[in-house]
């Protein structure tokens, strides 16, 4: 018992003593923790631009924005540059700018150079100049134009291909069908279409046929050219058309680009139109009255494939566009001044037709009326071309090009036009006159230019398939959708 009491206050003293120790230890690491704690909020603080902000909230923006470019002023690792540093700097950045510039230029001139314009090409590069001088200074100019003045010196007259333009050919077609169901659906129209319409992809068929060939687009400009003789007078003579080796001048023409009321549901575009980004397009009717926006026939089909192969025209050239305008032109009902949107119509219209040219497209006559100007009489003609020239020509600018309307000459001679038709054609400005026959056939006479084109449609595909071979094989072109002869 004595024992017991003995040792008691002694197992007191052991408890309190741990206890201190335990206690001591918890207050160790609760102030560790803490610390760690504090330290972490801080670094976080710092990191966090959100958190800096919220903190500063009391503080003068002004201040804050000091201190901040103090701050990082001191943690930057990176160098101050020099007044002469900043200005070599700047220098480099020029002279990289100013490379660049150089090589873009290069290569819109090799641009020009694929479409065989080669004097444009060569004219860009010249006009290059600096603050340091003109192109003469820079190597890498005065090698490109000289690469491609000897590109240009290799090229030959018609591609060597033909000894005249007068066997260049001549080929067109009318309003393209985009819809083959609605085409070939078997009502009233449908012979029309399976006669004188061509389908998209025959189309797009054609065209890789003849850049495959070696074809290239010219213009009815690039032909003949009036010049003037030592007594004063004019005549015609052919215009050298200048290409690579093998290569051959083609015109394409498309006529009736008016998108008539009878077309509207049968599967055709319905007008030609600008994006907002100004790239010529078309727009064609749904059933449901929606509009779709899209290249739905021969103008934007044909700038579409010369955007992806430049060497395919010939200086931007892309074919000829034969109006009438007893329904408009375009798309657009120009011929009705009663109409709400008669203004609105020849204004746009005429937008189309300047984007139009600019794109390397050019226009002709179709008379107003689509009248056989063979079987029609001289004052018919008068009435008819007057009308035209009132409300076709001030939309899409003067023309001296004439294309009959059936293909239909006014006179049936192969000789030297005498008619009183032609000499009133004439003092309205006409000058070139475009008929149809089966194969390449034009005459250059001292006062007028007469050519003859080739059809591209069913009848050809389907009744004259001899008259294209020389072009391309109907038979790999002709859309399955299309009917068999039916007329």
């Amino acid at each position: 018992m004595s024992q017991y009491k003995q040792n008691k206050p002694n197992n007191r003293r052991k408890r309190n003593f741990i206890l201190i120790i335990i206690l001591e230890i918890l207050l160790i690491l609760i102030l560790f923790f803490g610390y760690r704690w504090y330290i972490t909020n801080r670094n976080d603080n710092k990191s966090d631009p959100a958190k800096q902000s919220e903190q500063g909230e009391d503080k003068e923006d002004s201040k804050d924005n000091e201190e901040g470019k103090s701050q990082d002023d001191t943690s930057s690792n990176e160098p101050t540059l020099t007044p002469e540093e900043q200005e070599a700097a700047a220098e480099q950045e020029r002279l990289k700018k100013e490379e660049a510039d150089r090589q873009e230029l290069i290569a819109k001139a090799d641009r020009l150079a694929l479409r065989y314009d080669y004097d444009a090409a060569i004219e860009l590069l010249k006009s290059y100049k600096t603050e340091q001088g003109g192109y003469e200074i820079y190597p890498v100019l005065t090698d490109a134009i000289s690469r491609l003045e000897t590109e240009k010196g290799t090229l030959v007259n018609l591609g060597g291909s033909y000894h005249s333009v007068t066997e260049i050919n001549h080929i067109f077609f009318h309003t393209l069908i985009v819809d083959n169901a609605k085409a070939f659906d078997g009502d009233s129209m449908s012979k029309g279409y399976n006669m004188y319409m061509a389908t998209i992809p025959e189309f797009n068929k054609i065209l890789q046929k003849l850049y495959e060939d070696g074809y290239v687009l010219v213009n009815m400009s690039d032909l003949t050219e009036k010049v003037t003789l030592e007594d004063g007078s004019s005549k015609y003579v052919e215009k050298e058309i200048l290409l690579r080796p093998g290569k051959k001048p083609i015109v394409i023409s498309q006529d009736d680009v008016s998108y008539y009321d009878y077309m509207k549901e049968d599967g055709f575009a319905n007008r030609i139109i600008l994006t907002e980004e100004g790239k010529i397009t078309c727009t064609m009717v749904q059933d449901d009255g929606s509009v779709v926006t899209g290249s739905f026939d021969m103008v934007p089909l044909i700038d579409d494939f010369v955007e992806e192969h430049p060497d395919f025209s010939y200086k931007g050239a892309k074919g000829l566009i034969a109006l009438t305008g007893y329904e408009g032109v375009l798309g657009y009902r120009t011929n009705d001044p009663s109409s709400p949107t008669y203004e609105e119509d020849k204004k746009e219209a005429m937008r189309v037709a300047e984007a139009m040219k600019a794109e390397g497209w050019e226009f002709a006559s179709h008379s107003w009326g689509h009248r056989n100007l063979r079987e029609i009489s001289l004052s018919h003609l008068k009435t008819d071309t007057q009308r035209w020239l009132d409300e076709v020509a001030p939309i899409i600018g003067p023309t001296d090009i004439l294309v009959f309307p059936f293909g239909v000459d006014f006179e049936t001679t192969v000789g030297t036009y005498s008619s009183d038709k032609y000499q009133y054609l004439k003092s309205k400005g006409f000058n070139v006159f475009c008929g149809v026959y089966s194969k390449p056939w034009m005459h250059i006479k001292k006062d007028y230019v007469r050519m003859t084109r080739r059809s591209i449609d069913g009848q050809a595909f389907l009744e004259f398939p001899h008259r294209l071979t020389d072009l391309f094989d109907p038979k790999t072109i002709i859309d399955p959708d299309r009917p068999g002869k039916d007329w």
